[in-house]
């Protein structure tokens, strides 16, 4: 009984409210004395209950001298119940989407663990409905490149730049070979990976082979521009360097004091 007034209460009915209906289930019609006797609702406090009771359409009145009460059949009032929720929700999901549009600033979460990480690129990859960039690792590429190859099926567009295997495909791949992966790691203290949902949301996270996994997820505006930027540019530079030759594109901030600071993030010597 305890579980079926638990479920009742989320709907909205108080405990004597539950203790009242499920007596006139077991027995009715009755009194509003006898129901306060056999539920152990205060006397004091029965008539009130069988009127929020009554206006919630949970009992009707018998017209008998004294007046009795009746429940509303148990699938009749789930019926109901679940009429005025579904039309509540409605409702809610209607005018709260309006609100939320009004907005000025967009939410930043934070997210913690490799696992919650991944989790979270796998919703956006099947909540994409025209396109998904990408800035990933290998680890992290294998894990998601089933799910990516079901998006490119239904029609969505993905571009990647991947740091890693020359072998492997998410997309659209263009191959991070202008830098030797280690000294990217090493400048971003971590492999930072990067995925941006039909330009409306971004998430931006870091793997570490030392700490669990961080990411920040956003539709804020500036934030999915920045990262798409990042992803674009980085694929530009991917393919000026299979134009030069990675040879001279290495020579060229290998030995230029302010270029080698911006690469690797450490003073030229």
């Amino acid at each position: 009984m305890e579980d079926i007034f638990k479920e009742l209460q989320k709907l909205g009915f108080s405990p004597y409210e539950c203790k009242a209906y499920t007596t006139l289930l077991k027995t009715s019609p009755i009194t509003g004395y006898e129901i306060s006797k056999r539920s152990g609702v205060p006397r004091s406090m029965i008539y009130e209950v069988l009127g929020k009771l009554l206006d919630k359409g949970a009992v009707n009145t018998v017209p008998s001298d004294p007046i009795t009460y009746v429940p509303l059949a148990a699938k009749e009032l789930v019926q109901r119940l679940r009429a005025s929720f579904e039309q509540s929700f409605s409702f809610l999901e209607q005018n709260l989407s309006a609100l939320e549009g009004e907005r000025e600033t967009d939410v930043i979460r934070r997210i913690q663990s490799d696992g919650a990480v991944m989790d979270e690129m796998q919703q956006m990859i099947a909540g994409a409905s025209e396109e998904i960039w990408l800035s990933v690792w290998e680890p992290q590429a294998q894990a998601l490149s089933n799910a990516i190859s079901r998006r490119e099926a239904e029609g969505v567009l993905v571009y990647s730049i991947l740091f890693g295997d020359a072998q492997t495909r998410v997309g659209v791949t263009f191959h991070h070979d202008y830098m030797v992966p280690e000294v990217v790691e090493e400048r971003m203290g971590g492999r930072l990976t990067i995925l941006v949902r039909d330009q409306q949301e971004v998430l931006i996270a870091n793997f570490s082979a030392q700490a669990a996994a961080w990411a920040v997820k956003t539709e804020d505006p500036a934030l999915v521009l920045v990262a798409l930027e990042y992803i674009r540019h980085d694929i530009m530079l991917g393919e000026v360097t299979k134009a030069l030759g990675p040879d001279k594109v290495e020579a060229m901030w290998k030995t230029k004091p302010d270029l080698f600071h911006i690469v690797t993030g450490r003073r030229f010597k």
